[in-house]
């Protein structure tokens, strides 16, 4: 991405955010945040990343809502914003942190020993969080570890350095004919 398109993307984002947040008056508008902008390279679409509080049947709804308003958001953006184009906006669910939570929830409930429906899970160590900061004890019965590699040999002298023919001047002139000696 270029830096203009970059800049570009983060105006977008900070304006529709706020037209979303004190002009839009549908109340099928939930709780609704603006996470992220992607426009196209030539300017003509924009992606508009929403995050929604709610179960899936409100993310639907408010989807839906913030589509129909993004005609009012696009003629809003005209007047605010100087750009030749003003892209066409287009509304997409952001998930990501809903699944940031779906992960931090198992790697909980991992470290507690259970799984996700309550069960004590078989091998799960006692005391030890995910993941271990520390090395590993060796304990009995463990498998040997490798042996450590031979040292490395001595390094070799450097091999010549290669003449850099670039700057030598020739014979020849810039055209390849030959020059004249007295010249």
């Amino acid at each position: 991405m270029s830096q203009r398109i970059d800049r570009v993307d983060e105006l977008l984002r900070q304006e529709i955010g706020q037209i979303l947040a004190k002009e839009v008056q549908d109340p099928h508008v939930g709780f609704a945040t603006v996470t992220d902008v992607e426009t196209t390279p030539d300017l003509r679409h924009a992606r508009v990343w929403v995050s929604v509080i709610g179960d899936t049947d409100r993310r639907a709804e408010t989807l839906a809502a913030l589509e129909r308003a993004m005609g009012y958001v696009r003629h809003e953006l005209g007047t605010r914003l100087r750009l030749r184009r003003i892209p066409a906006l287009h509304v997409a669910l952001d998930d990501s942190a809903e699944r940031g939570t779906r992960v931090l929830r198992i790697l909980e409930e991992l470290e507690q020993g259970h799984d996700a429906a309550g069960e004590a899970l078989v091998d799960a160590p006692r005391g030890e969080s995910l993941p271990t900061p520390v090395p590993r004890v060796r304990r009995e019965g463990d498998a040997e570890p490798p042996a450590d590699p031979a040292p490395a040999a001595e390094p070799t002298a450097a091999p010549p350095a290669r003449r850099d023919r670039r700057h030598e001047r020739r014979s020849h002139g810039p055209r390849g004919e030959r020059r004249r000696r007295g010249a």
